[in-house]
């Protein structure tokens, strides 16, 4: 049998009084004589009797706990997002509840609707953007919320993403610096506007050395699809790789192992987001940095702002990417 907490109403039992004396003196109230007050103290103490903060904090009109919806927790992306978002809502007394859709955008709906049903004081959500309807109607509702890592083309909202169309434009300049012509893209689903703004670095920097877009894959996002894609396309000839992030580039060195074809010397491979394997893997990887922890404390204090009143109109904070140059080109 499940463990029941102890209520006021057990304690009001126990020492013969109301359920309403028992609250006003364990809150302390004046209006309770100090006799009372220190039997209910002892027989709370006595039985175990656990304050109910979050019962508190309803009266009050807050539960000092936000939710935040992320595509996958188990990519390291996210959790040294997650690990700035946690440390700084630490400092200014939330909790943090986290929910993970797998880039569903059923799950992701759902999640949100379980978040609002919790009564979290905000959300921090990176959309899938499959759908925007549960966007629409966070907004509808007036509740505060920051988009993470992704971009709307919507002035009206809280946002914190990357340069993408820098991150882009670096990655393949590098390549092409190194001599390679024939660059394929392995990208995520261009209805994200993370996969629409990375292309278009991409297609800029070829540009600039008078190249159209040589060719561009979209995938499914994790390890299996860009691994399974890489090995269907053993027939392309390429001679440089820029992957959506760094789990396709991770995917794709084991894949081109497998295939026969060297890192860097037959192709050079250039990732994005610089996780904590890109530096270990054989070759290691070079890559386009995020400040990721960054990208979690700039995402909570701008909904704390929203929270706190600070802030009433819109704002999106741009963070400025590098190219990490490794042993991959």
């Amino acid at each position: 049998m499940a463990k029941r907490f102890i209520t006021i109403k057990d304690i009001a039992e126990e020492a013969g009084v109301s359920v309403n004396t028992v609250s006003r003196a364990l809150n302390n109230k004046p209006d309770v004589s100090p006799q009372t007050k220190e039997k209910v103290l002892e027989i709370a103490k006595k039985l175990g009797y656990i304050r109910n903060s979050d019962a508190v904090l309803f009266r009050k009109g807050t539960t000092k706990t936000i939710g935040v919806v992320f595509e996958d927790s188990s990519n390291p992306f996210y959790a040294e997002v997650f690990k700035g978002i946690e440390t700084s809502a630490r400092k200014y007394g939330y909790q943090v509840v986290l929910m993970n859709t797998e880039r569903d955008y059923i799950n992701e709906m759902q999640a949100v609707d379980t978040l609002l049903q919790k009564r979290v004081d905000g959300i921090i959500i990176s959309p899938t953007q499959f759908d925007s309807k549960d966007i629409e109607k966070l907004i509808k509702l007036n509740f505060p919320f920051v988009i993470l890592g992704v971009h709307f083309e919507n002035d009206e909202l809280d946002e914190v993403y990357s340069n993408d169309v820098k991150g882009g434009y670096l990655a393949t300049k590098h390549l092409l610096s190194k001599g390679r012509r024939k660059i394929l893209m392995l990208n995520g689903f261009m209805y994200k506007s993370v996969a629409r703004m990375r292309y278009e670095g991409y297609s800029k920097a070829l540009s600039e050395f008078g190249l159209q877009p040589y060719i561009m894959v979209e995938i499914e996002e994790g390890y299996e699809s860009a691994f399974d894609k890489m090995l269907e396309l053993k027939d392309v000839d390429f001679d440089g790789l820029f992957c959506f992030n760094d789990v396709f580039a991770i995917a794709a060195l084991k894949a081109l192992r497998l295939l026969g074809k060297r890192v860097p010397e037959d192709v050079s491979v250039v990732g994005y987001d610089d996780i904590s394997y890109a530096e270990f893997v054989q070759p290691s990887l070079t890559t386009v940095r995020i400040d990721k922890f960054l990208e979690g404390i700039v995402a909570f204090e701008m909904l704390y702002e929203r929270l706190s009143n600070l802030r009433t109109s819109p704002k999106q904070v741009v963070l400025d990417v590098e190219l990490i140059v490794r042993e991959s080109t």
